[in-house]
């Protein structure tokens, strides 16, 4: 498996971590949208917000080895032709925002759960609290984390929705560089 990216493409262990987190990331948002079909307290809401923790949790340990992947993979595939300055600076501010959520969303999903007493599962353990129990921080933690949880959908859509416009208008090579297979633009 190619671990270095080539002059205009991500290496394959990248292009894979991408698209399962972006899977990962789904059913996160899935699991915590759809517990309020539920009535609260009942065995389906506990067992999607439990789903929710632990795809959480698992979303941190990818991103983790994501960004190892990400700095000792060499230099960032070339977008050919070049973006225009303004473009290329909101792409890495988007960019910056991007890896800010998901490694601070589920970050901010453990904090929680340590504040408020509970314990955090994570496919048959249960993982360290980050902290000792304070209620009240935990209300203002989870307050943070359900409205950076909208923003995450606006900068996935947004990160989603320029990479279609890089491909079909402005036709540069943004997104095939990580799309899976031997892709040529």
């Amino acid at each position: 498996m190619n671990w270095q990216n080539t002059s205009g493409r991500y290496n394959a262990v990248s292009i894979g971590l991408h698209w399962l987190m972006l899977v990962l990331i789904i059913a996160v948002y899935a699991c915590i949208e759809l517990r309020e079909l539920y009535p609260k307290g009942s065995d389906p809401r506990e067992a999607l917000k439990m789903w929710h923790f632990m795809l959480g949790l698992s979303v941190l340990l990818l991103v983790l080895l994501r960004l190892f992947v990400r700095f000792t993979s060499g230099a960032t595939p070339a977008i050919t032709p070049p973006l225009v300055k303004w473009q290329a600076m909101l792409a890495k501010v988007a960019h910056i925002a991007l890896y800010g959520l998901i490694v601070g969303m589920p970050l901010a999903g453990w904090l929680i759960l340590s504040l408020s007493g509970k314990p955090i599962p994570f496919f048959g353990l249960e993982l360290p609290a980050l902290a000792s129990e304070n209620k009240d921080l935990a209300k203002v933690i989870k307050d943070i984390h359900e409205t950076a949880g909208t923003v995450g959908y606006v900068l996935i859509g947004v990160h989603a929705v320029a990479a279609l416009f890089h491909h079909y208008i402005l036709r540069d090579t943004t997104l095939s560089r990580m799309l899976p297979g031997k892709r040529r633009h």
